[in-house]
């Protein structure tokens, strides 16, 4: 095997990623969004439960952030390619700002936080577009394979901080859990303003129609093999693996008669798949080579939704935790490749328009899931619920894995996006795939890469 060969096979460090100053800027601007964003939810999620002991309304509180997703996603992510990157991640978290001071006034009713609440959400799609989009312009190859695992990770340990603070303070101080979302957005902007440097839009706004834009996005994201393969495995494992999360207040009071200890309980429940996820992130990501984290997609495809099967045989607490940490370890040793590949297979110009369809679709069949199972665990126990639901997902991942595209149709694919260099990544190509050379293989499958067929 020679050099460049063992230099391609070779996962890249954190010492690389986290040298890139512009990355460092995102990775705690978006840590400390995700945080607050968090903290926000499982507060006010509790909160309507308490008031309810509805386990349907505290999930559709829950699934309220998604929402956004559904009326509009695509079309506000496709404004991310009509303006400076960071010009829209700035806007956007001032704007959020503003409006979490207002959910938090002492005189504001439910209703109204939860308004206010949605329209904070609608600023999400464009600034986790830009974000998406402004990373392969910073880090290239396996670099930017190992920060999109360190970002996941990032994201889920905020995520059990947010969790567990949002269930502790929602009993008390409610309020203060808003106050200190509409922070986090305060700080995130300036460490974007200062951190990461300006560059121009992708695409010109002469001509164009932002409807028209969107629908570019979809057809590019659905007609084109490899995208298309990508798309559905993700859609697949988010709309199995989230149920414990949707439905932990409701599992908690299952598992915990004193409601002194429920909201404890729920923590544990929501925190344990982002401590899997955390876990899996940095072991896969930093540990398993390029090649290697490719041929474990479909092993842990099928091993997230079936490693909460044993929910049927109603495990205590412990158990939850243990059977969603697997989940998360599975979903974050996925994730990561998935994002690389569909990435770097992406024209630089559509990469916020095709971020804002996937994303919108993790949203949709993430609220869909979690009405669904919440709604069915007003009749059925949710143990029987979260059990059965994993099975029907564990056999539907095995069908997906079998279309699943070989290594050298993604390499095919990569190779025929050619988006020039961009100056402040180290020279590399911004959609440089992580291989040394290009393979014979790879050379002659680039043509079918090219074009869509009906096949995943």
């Amino acid at each position: 095997m020679s050099d460049e060969v063992r230099a391609a096979e070779r996962p890249a460090t954190f010492h690389e990623v986290f040298g890139n100053r512009e990355f460092r800027a995102v990775f705690l601007a978006f840590g400390l969004s995700w945080f607050g964003d968090y903290l926000a939810k499982a507060a006010v999620t509790a909160l309507v439960y308490q008031r309810t002991e509805s386990v349907a309304l505290s999930a559709a509180t829950f699934a309220l952030s998604y929402l956004p997703w559904v009326v509009g996603g695509p079309v506000l992510s496709a404004l991310a390619d009509r303006y400076p990157y960071r010009t829209v991640m700035i806007v956007c978290d001032v704007v959020r700002m503003a409006l979490m001071a207002l959910v938090a006034l002492p005189a504001m009713p439910v209703e109204g936080m939860l308004v206010l609440l949605f329209l904070t959400s609608l600023a999400a799609p464009p600034s986790q577009a830009a974000k998406a989009a402004v990373l392969p312009l910073m880090l290239t190859g396996d670099r930017l394979v190992v920060a999109l695992a360190v970002s996941s990770s990032s994201g889920q340990a905020m995520q059990i901080g947010g969790y567990l603070a949002g269930a502790g303070l929602a009993p008390f101080f409610p309020r203060l859990a808003l106050l200190i979302n509409a922070a986090t957005f305060g700080i995130s902007a300036l460490l974007i303003r200062w951190g990461v440097r300006h560059r121009p839009a992708p695409v010109t706004n002469a001509g164009r129609h932002l409807v028209r834009e969107t629908a570019e996005g979809f057809r590019l994201v659905f007609g084109t093999p490899v995208l298309r393969a990508i798309a559905v495995m993700v859609f697949g494992l988010m709309l199995f693996a989230v149920a414990p999360e949707g439905l932990a207040a409701a599992w908690a009071a299952d598992l915990t008669s004193d409601p002194a200890k429920r909201g404890i309980s729920q923590g544990i429940i929501m925190a344990a798949t982002p401590v899997g996820f955390i876990l899996g992130g940095l072991v896969i990501g930093r540990l398993v080579g390029p090649t290697r984290r490719q041929r474990l997609v479909r092993p842990f495809a099928v091993l997230a939704p079936l490693s909460l099967a044993p929910a049927l045989l109603e495990p205590p607490l412990i158990g939850v935790a243990l059977m969603s940490a697997v989940c998360g370890f599975a979903v974050a040793g996925l994730m990561p490749t998935a994002n690389g590949l569909f990435v770097q297979a992406l024209p630089p110009g559509y990469r916020a328009r095709a971020y804002g369809v996937m994303q919108s679709g993790v949203q949709v069949l993430q609220g869909v899931a979690v009405l669904s199972t919440g709604l069915l665990a007003d009749v059925f126990t949710v143990p029987s619920v979260v059990g059965t639901w994993s099975l029907v997902g564990a056999v539907a991942m095995i069908v997906l894995t079998i279309w699943w595209p070989s290594p050298q149709r993604f390499a095919a694919a990569i190779a025929a996006v050619d988006p020039g260099p961009d100056p402040d990544a180290a020279g590399q190509p911004a959609g440089a795939a992580p291989v040394a050379a290009e393979s014979t293989e790879a050379a002659q499958a680039r043509d079918q890469a090219r074009r869509p067929t009906a096949a995943l």
